[in-house]
């Protein structure tokens, strides 16, 4: 009778543990642009990467998780929010501000953060237009969250599954002869 709660708890860790290391592995892409590290040195990395939830919290916490169940939660659901807070405000990039004086500057920042009229996930003719420095940022930005967002909500539902599974295991466990 006990196999079932085992057997369902080692598929969970090992998925846990593999959803993990995805996780770390994609905020570390996210930390080098086009897998050139000038960015990551020159300080040109977007704060959302550089919080690195999904190395800390879909990744660090979640392994740790494997031995509490609620740490492996609270990683998954801050790397979830994480990544879809910088889903919507879009990549840190160089851009062309004409804000300044009526000519055009190039500054870092978000420059899809205030669009109101336009949502640029929606809108693939802003991609290269707006973003200049690094090259397919907003393709990175969007590939790697988009993972993040994914795998954090997995582990969310792994986690949930997991607390099921551990009270089914402690019930039955005390229904036995």
């Amino acid at each position: 009778m006990m196999a079932c709660p085992r057997t369902c708890s080692c598929i969970l860790g090992l998925s846990l543990g593999t959803a993990a290391l995805f996780a770390a592995g994609a905020n570390t892409a996210l930390l080098i642009p086009n897998w050139d590290v000038t960015y990551l040195l020159r300080g040109l990395i977007g704060r959302h990467a550089m919080l690195g939830s999904g190395l800390w919290g879909g990744g660090l916490l979640v392994l740790t998780a494997l031995l509490s169940g609620g740490l492996a939660l609270l990683g998954a659901l801050i790397c979830f929010i994480t990544s879809g807070v910088a889903l919507k405000d879009g990549p840190f990039c160089m851009f062309g501000d004409s804000s300044f004086n009526q000519m055009q500057a190039w500054k870092y920042g978000y420059p899809f953060k205030d669009l109101h009229n336009r949502n640029y996930l929606y809108d693939r003719s802003l991609w290269n237009s707006t973003c200049l420095e690094p090259s397919n940022a907003v393709v990175w930005h969007v590939s790697f969250f988009s993972t993040l967002l994914c795998i954090s909500l997995l582990q969310l539902l792994l986690v949930v599954i997991h607390f099921i599974n551990s009270f089914l295991g402690l019930f039955c466990s005390l229904c036995e002869k």
